[in-house]
Formats: C-alpha cells, structure tokens, sequence
C-alpha cells in the first residue's frame, strides 16, 4: 500500500471525526494544535485507523503530526 493510499484513507478517517473539510488535512497538519485534538481524540482516531487497515498500533505519544501517523501505518502495513 503506498503512502498515498494510507494517507487518502487517513484523512478521511480525521475528516469524519473532526468534521473538517478534505483541503484541511495535509501531512504536515499538527493533529493537537490545527484541528484541537485532545487526547481522547486522538485515541478514537487511532482505534479508527487500526480497525481500517486491521493493524495494532503502540501508544502515540510520538504521533503527533497526519505524516507521523501515515508512517506509523507504513510500517505496520508493509512490515
């Protein structure tokens, strides 16, 4: 799966939750500071991208950015 692919379904996942339009997410969008995601947030978006791609993910403390979690999925996709 590429990059590109993991990221289209990304964003699709934090446009539902955030209610946000597709132009809004880019690789560089900051998920704490651009679209306000608290922790629980965060946590919700994560079970989300598990259950689509059928992956585990560790705790995301270093997830902090849409690129941080693409590679993150990356590497678990393609691992």
């Amino acid at each position: 799966m590429t990059e590109t692919e993991i990221f289209n379904k990304v964003s699709e996942i934090l446009v539902d939750q955030f209610d946000l339009e597709d132009d809004e997410i880019k690789l560089t969008t900051n998920l704490s500071e651009d679209i306000d995601a608290d922790s629980l947030d965060l946590f919700e978006v994560l079970n989300h991208v598990e259950d689509e791609f059928d992956i585990k993910l560790a705790v995301a403390e270093e997830i902090q950015t849409v690129q941080d979690l693409v590679n993150k999925v990356a590497e678990q996709v393609n691992a």
